[in-house]
C-alpha cells in the first residue's frame, strides 16, 4: 500500500496562485495513479485533477480547466497541484489520493490523505 501526505494549503486572495504537494511513502509511486479531489463545507467530495502512473496523460474536472495543472515527480515521490487564477469558489479541504488505476471517481481511489484547507478570499 502507499501513504500520502498533502501539504501547501493556506489562506490567499482571489487571483493569487497557490501549490500544492502530496508526498507518497510505501509502494513504489510509479505504481499508482495519483488525483486531487476537495471538498468545500457542506458538499461532497468532487474530483479536481488526475495523474496517470506515468505521467504521461492527465485530465481536470471542467471548472478547474486551464488554471490548474497537475503532475509528478517520480524521483521525489511527490505529486503536486499548481492552482492559479484562484477563486473564492475554489476554497475547500484539497485531498490526494493514490489508485491502481486511473480514474476521476472519488469512490475508486483507495488511498487518502488528510487533505490540507485552500481558503480564497474575494
Amino acid at each position: 500500500q502507499v501513504q500520502v501526505v498533502e501539504s501547501g494549503g493556506g489562506l490567499v486572495q482571489a487571483g493569487d496562485s497557490l501549490r500544492l504537494s502530496c508526498a507518497a511513502s510505501g509502494r513504489t509511486f510509479s505504481t499508482y495513479a495519483m488525483g486531487w479531489f476537495r471538498q468545500a463545507s457542506g458538499k461532497e467530495r468532487e474530483f479536481v485533477a488526475g495523474i496517470s502512473r506515468s505521467g504521461e496523460h492527465t485530465w481536470y474536472a471542467d471548472s478547474v480547466k486551464g488554471r490548474f495543472t497537475i503532475s509528478r515527480d517520480i524521483t521525489n515521490n511527490t505529486s503536486y497541484l499548481q492552482m492559479n487564477s484562484l477563486k473564492p469558489e475554489d476554497t475547500a479541504v484539497y485531498y490526494c489520493a493514490a489508485n491502481l488505476l486511473a480514474s476521476s471517481a472519488v469512490h475508486q481511489y483507495e488511498y487518502w490523505g488528510k487533505g490540507t484547507q485552500v481558503t480564497v478570499s474575494s
